[in-house]
């Protein structure tokens, strides 16, 4: 048995944090099936590693601090939008 976490079992933060580290962009007017793929694609590509994903999270609020609150913010917002159904759930 595997202990890479699926989408389904991480949560909402967790998923902002990988939206925040691939190329969709808040001006794109994402819909939520663009998000969820998005995601999906990007998790996908850290090997479902989600500290990958976190370790793009880390730089680039390092490299841009000026923008890192309103894009986090906007990720966290597109995600609760996008996956209704895990956070009615928690």
């Amino acid at each position: 048995m595997s202990n890479t976490p699926t989408l389904t079992s991480l949560s909402t933060a967790d998923l902002a944090e990988i939206l925040f580290s691939c190329g969709l962009q808040e001006s794109d007017h994402p819909s939520a099936e663009q998000v969820r793929k998005a995601i999906d694609d990007r998790f996908g590509a850290c090997g479902g590693d989600r500290t990958a994903c976190v370790a793009v999270v880390a730089q680039e609020a390092g490299d841009h601090p000026e923008t890192y609150i309103t894009r986090m913010r906007w990720a966290l917002s597109t995600v609760s939008e996008a996956y209704r159904d895990l956070t009615a759930a928690a």
